[in-house]
């Protein structure tokens, strides 16, 4: 009998070795979007809706992680909290809501924002990379490309997420998103955009930081808090790096 198990990481293996091979020039683009921000003073947000929040948490004030990344939480769409929580699907297609969003940010001209949506098919994730770039904002879209491309717009402009992206990273995952298939069961199932779109978002920071780095600017990563001194250096980096950090 197939061990499903192991299948699911096997797959998660495959797609993982595929962005390696065929996503490295827009991995390496949107790092040099990160590090450009962070030698030249500007600021870095980043943005999903519901499950496609849970990969931009995955950066966010993360032991080894850069500290200049802010998330843009709106509410009840960003938190699975939300009851019922099907309510949730039905506020991603809020036309509007985006702009009320970025009003309420404090990004300027310059900044960069990161967006991630696997189908990229609905309003909000449409118009945040949209008014992002009509703010004058570099936007970097994190979706499924195979998927995106499936569906049609819920936006009334017709567009998807990554028509508004400066870079378009492919998490790589098929329409649907799931992995799996048993003879009784009538669908595919387990889902892969989240282990993909995490790991897309840390090999971006890794090429940010290593940019940065090899400029002679010392990167602003998290160290982390149970180690010793890690509050201590901490400390001393979100001080120096106070006016651009939003989250704390």
């Amino acid at each position: 009998m197939t061990n499903l198990a192991n299948d699911y990481l096997a797959a998660v293996g495959g797609l993982l070795e595929r962005l390696r091979t065929e996503e490295q020039d827009n991995i390496d683009a949107a790092a040099r979007l990160l590090a450009d921000a962070v030698v030249e003073g500007r600021r870095i947000f980043a943005f999903g809706c519901t499950h496609s929040a849970l990969p931009v948490q995955d950066i966010i004030y993360r032991a080894g992680g850069l500290m200049l990344i802010n998330p843009i939480f709106g509410p009840g769409i960003t938190s699975l909290e939300t009851r019922p929580t099907t309510l949730t699907s039905a506020m991603e297609k809020l036309e509007g809501f985006a702009d009320a969003l970025l009003d309420a940010t404090p990004i300027q001209p310059g900044d960069v924002l990161i967006v991630v949506s696997v189908s990229g098919r609905n309003a909000v994730p449409i118009e945040m990379a949209k008014g992002a770039k009509e703010r004058g904002l570099q936007v970097i879209a994190v979706t499924s490309v195979a998927y995106s491309g499936s569906v049609e717009s819920r936006h009334p402009s017709g567009t998807k997420m990554h028509d508004h992206a400066d870079v378009v990273l492919d998490n790589k995952v098929d329409v649907g998103d799931a992995v799996l298939e048993h003879p009784n069961v009538p669908q595919k199932f387990t889902p892969a955009s989240g282990v993909t779109s995490t790991a897309l978002l840390h090999a971006m920071v890794s090429g940010a930081i290593q940019r940065v780095a090899d400029s002679g600017v010392e990167p602003p990563v998290f160290l982390a808090a149970n180690v010793d001194g890690g509050a201590e250096y901490n400390a001393r980096l979100t001080a120096e790096h106070g006016d651009r950090i939003f989250f704390l």
